[in-house]
């Protein structure tokens, strides 16, 4: 499996995961010692290191899926009961999005200057 494969399938399983603990309810999210915002913005950068690493060549369109993600799942929240979508959660959720995005592209980028620099080295 390439790498790029791996990540593709992480991306779409931390989506269904996501999706299915932001819209259940609330007793069943699980609970860790963490502050519920840092749990949030790990989640999505997670999820965007996972996208963007998975489809390198469509970062744009990934970063336009991440925040449709994130305002249709902060809005679908609205609708079961027990759970509310706040303009706040949502703001945290895009930005670890953007992060976790923008971290992905620094590694792309790093891992390809690693490779230039080590084939420039065996000459």
């Amino acid at each position: 499996m390439t790498p790029k494969v791996f990540f593709r399938r992480v991306a779409w399983l931390l989506v269904l995961a996501i999706a299915t603990f932001t819209l259940a309810p609330i007793e069943l999210r699980p609970v860790t010692a963490a502050p519920v915002s840092l749990e949030r913005f790990a989640a999505f950068a997670a999820l965007g290191v996972a996208f963007c690493l998975g489809y390198p060549k469509h970062r744009l369109s990934i970063l336009v899926l991440l925040l449709g993600i994130v305002g249709f799942l902060e809005v679908a929240q609205n609708y079961v009961p027990g759970r509310h979508g706040r303009l706040p959660d949502g703001l945290v959720k895009a930005s670890g999005a953007l992060l976790g995005a923008a971290s992905a592209a620094f590694i792309s980028r790093c891992g390809g200057l690693l490779r230039e620099t080590g084939a420039d080295e065996k000459r």
